[in-house]
């Protein structure tokens, strides 16, 4: 009966991540290319944000590619934890780069119909599945799988910080509320990071 359990969540578990890939590389793709018909660099990062978050699903997905009780299991576990606290170090990164940007530049970004309806729609979608994950990952026992599943918690945490960003902008012109509330997540987001640069050993 636990072997069964266990079957079904790696099965939920890589459902949900090959779920995470096709949803980023689409957001991606749409945020990207609207935020540059905007002239919007929140938009643009969330979209690059997007593609971290797809770096992150294809390495648990090579991780658990690997059958329950192979030796090289524990191994990949470790280096996928690793690698997922690497891409939090990057989003932490990119926050504080592109919010310098920002600032400096100081030009505003013109209003998105499409960006808006994409942060409202991940808004909805991505703290239900990182949910999913999280409580999929516990069953498991899988601190990488955990990471990542806070990462897609972090992830729709920018969704609503890009909507309101967004919003601010087009109904009074305030352009620098969507830095703001993102720089108030780095500290979070680079916490996340180190915790999984240093994990030296993981177990299933």
């Amino acid at each position: 009966m636990i072997l069964i359990r266990t079957r079904a969540s790696l099965s939920l578990a890589r459902a949900l991540l090959w779920f995470t890939l096709a949803w980023n590389v689409a957001e991606g793709v749409i945020a990207v290319s609207s935020g540059l018909v905007a002239s919007s660099v929140a938009l643009v990062g969330f979209g690059l944000d997007s593609f971290i978050e797809v770096t992150a699903a294809a390495i648990l997905i090579w991780r658990l590619s690997l059958a329950e009780g192979d030796e090289r299991s524990e191994r990949r576990e470790a280096v996928a934890h690793r690698i997922v606290g690497a891409t939090f170090i990057a989003l932490a990164v990119y926050i504080l780069a592109q919010s310098a940007y920002v600032v400096a530049d100081g030009r505003q970004p013109g209003e998105s119909g499409v960006g808006m309806a994409l942060a409202v729609a991940a808004t909805i979608v991505m703290p239900a599945l990182a949910l999913a994950k999280r409580r999929n990952a516990a069953g498991l026992g899988s601190r990488a799988l955990i990471a990542e599943a806070r990462e897609t918690f972090a992830c729709s945490y920018l969704s609503l910080t890009l909507f309101v960003g967004l919003a601010a902008n087009a109904l009074a012109g305030w352009w620098w509320a969507d830095v703001a509330a993102a720089l108030a997540m780095v500290p979070w987001i680079a916490r996340e990071g180190v915790e999984g640069l240093r994990a030296e050993r993981c177990e299933d």
